[in-house]
């Protein structure tokens, strides 16, 4: 018989027992639980997991269902993804095709720029900025379905870089529109949300807030837009001419531009706001163009030459040179210049009033009256001051057609 020091006893006896417990767990349990191979394959759901396990087997535990929350999602992140399902397919990409010339001066056709836009009613208008569709020989409108339509530019406005194009949609199909909002009530720190195709990445989706309102942004050399929105939703390159929508889905600017020294978004961008847009999609689909009023005269911005040669007492408005002979603006009383003077190759006629507000705005230069008339149209009467010699005097003048009136000079 063989002994066994006490050491030896203990070891034998935890052995024992556990090898006793593998044998009563195998008994009892089915082993293994479930199939590590198919579980990694195929995740199945809360209640297909409890019947594949032993414990799903149990009548009672069979009952039991997974766990639901109240909610999923934040109220604030519930507001986002509304939004964007309801509109995103509302939201093209416009891609163009412009013409070059090649070596041997033929012209051939290549890949123009690429932008974002807003169906804005059933028929198939959309809006855009103009800078996304300038020189294009082509227009493509590419919907969220990956259908893609020619299209066609149905008029411009530079001076706020909107634009709109129209595609014929199928018939039958019914397009997601974007309905306007109104951008007279902004304020700053308002919640507002960007859809847009960013270097091609089809109704991407930023949010941000507005960041600041009115500023004056100048698009090009003759043109400033005073009230555009800043925000720092994250605009880039492709953004251009998709909606900035408020919470409920409503369409409050054209995002336009950004301010990027890198050139992609450092959360300073800008969108020119709806009730400007409304507007000038009214005047376009009406007209093909938009009729803005004008002050039927020959205007030269002073300048330091001219003010120290003339010996103004101002140094900034708009010198009348020559009023149209028998044009609104002359019977309205606005008085021109009789003494020329050259200057370059341009003639400039001296002794003229100098205009230096309208409508409770100053004029200090051409830009100044671009703004001030930015929201008139033919017929309408504005209130204008001039400076006549040493007096100031007021004049109601009725506004004459722009195009017309420029055509004249």
């Amino acid at each position: 018989m063989r002994l066994y020091s006490p050491r030896q006893v203990l070891l034998i006896s935890i052995l024992s027992s556990f090898f006793a417990v593998l044998i009563v767990s195998a008994v009892f349990i089915k082993w293994p639980p479930f199939n590590t191979q198919e579980a990694n394959q195929n995740t199945p759901g809360q209640d297909e997991y409890l019947k594949e396990t032993a414990f799903g087997d149990s009548p009672e535990l069979s009952e039991v269902k997974p766990v639901q929350t109240v909610s999923q999602y934040t109220e604030d992140e519930r507001e986002n993804i509304s939004v964007y399902e309801r509109l995103n397919s509302a939201v093209v990409n416009i891609t163009t095709e412009v013409m070059a010339i090649n070596w041997f001066l033929e012209p051939v056709p290549q890949a123009g720029s690429s932008g974002s836009g807003s169906i804005i009613d059933p028929r198939g208008y959309i809006i855009t900025n103009n800078h996304v569709i300038s020189n294009a020989h082509k227009v493509f409108i590419n919907l969220a379905d990956g259908s893609q339509y020619e299209g066609t530019v149905i008029g411009t406005d530079p001076e706020n870089d909107l634009a709109v194009v129209k595609f014929d949609p199928p018939r039958g199909m019914e397009l997601s529109v974007i309905p306007y909002g109104d951008s007279s009530n902004l304020r700053v720190g308002q919640k507002v949300l960007a859809i847009g195709n960013p270097f091609a990445f089809e109704r991407t989706l930023t949010v941000g807030i507005i960041s600041g309102l009115g500023r004056p942004i100048q698009i090009n050399r003759r043109h400033i837009v005073r009230d555009m929105i800043q925000t720092d939703a994250s605009i880039n390159p492709g953004n251009s001419g998709g909606p900035l929508l408020d919470t409920q889905g409503r369409m409050i600017g054209i995002n336009t531009m950004i301010y990027s020294p890198s050139g992609g978004s450092v959360g300073i961008g800008f969108a020119v706001p709806i009730n400007t847009a409304k507007r000038v999609v009214n005047e376009i689909i009406q007209h093909g163009k938009v009729r803005r009023g004008w002050i039927d005269a020959t205007m030269v911005q002073l300048f330091p030459e001219l003010v120290r040669y003339a010996k103004f007492s101002v140094r900034t408005g708009l010198l009348v040179s020559r009023t149209r002979r028998g044009g609104l603006a002359e019977r309205a009383g606005l008085r021109q210049g009789s003494e020329p003077v050259q200057y370059g190759r341009n003639v400039i006629y001296l002794g003229g009033d100098i205009i230096t507000s309208v409508d409770n705005m100053t004029i200090n230069n051409l830009s100044d009256l671009y703004s001030a008339l930015e929201h008139s149209k033919p017929g309408d009467k504005v209130k204008v001051v001039v400076l006549r010699g040493e007096n100031s005097v007021s004049l109601e003048i009725t506004l004459a057609d722009r195009e017309e009136a420029m055509r004249g000079e």
